[in-house]
């Protein structure tokens, strides 16, 4: 799936992708998804093509995103990113300056919102988001 939501939260692209390769297991228990789910899903190019075309000349928000980048296969300087899984205050502020911290632990320290497991992923991107703005005067 890729999902990408403006700065306000609203969605930009929310897309499952089909599998570029053979699907083992859907793990349908716990995603929700078997095969018929990509039925109507967008190919791994254009959902690339589409993120890279979106996130172009824009400062890109997000948790962990080395690894969401890495995945689609796009490059966005580092200059433009700010990532709250490595974002020093965020860190320090929990102890723990030498650790990835979880999105969730972060919602609930600053933020005062739980997240669950199985949370969707425009939610995931805007809370991203809702703690880069609540710091951004920092960030900057």
């Amino acid at each position: 799936r890729v999902t990408i939501v403006d700065r306000r939260g609203q969605v930009l692209l929310d897309s499952l992708v089909k599998p570029t390769a053979p699907v083992v297991s859907y793990r349908t228990s716990a995603t929700g998804l078997d095969s018929n789910s990509f039925d109507n899903a967008i190919s791994f190019a254009t959902a690339q093509a589409t993120a890279a075309k979106l996130l172009e000349g824009n400062i890109v928000v997000g948790h962990e995103l080395w690894k969401d980048l890495s995945v689609l296969g796009i490059s966005h300087p580092a200059v433009d990113t700010r990532d709250t899984a490595i974002f020093l205050p965020f860190r320090a502020a929990l102890g723990s300056p030498n650790a990835v911290v979880g999105l969730p632990t972060l919602i609930w320290h600053f933020m005062k919102r739980k997240m669950t497991m199985g949370t969707d992923s425009a939610e995931i991107a805007r809370a991203a988001m809702d703690l880069f703005r609540s710091h951004q005067k920092e960030w900057e």
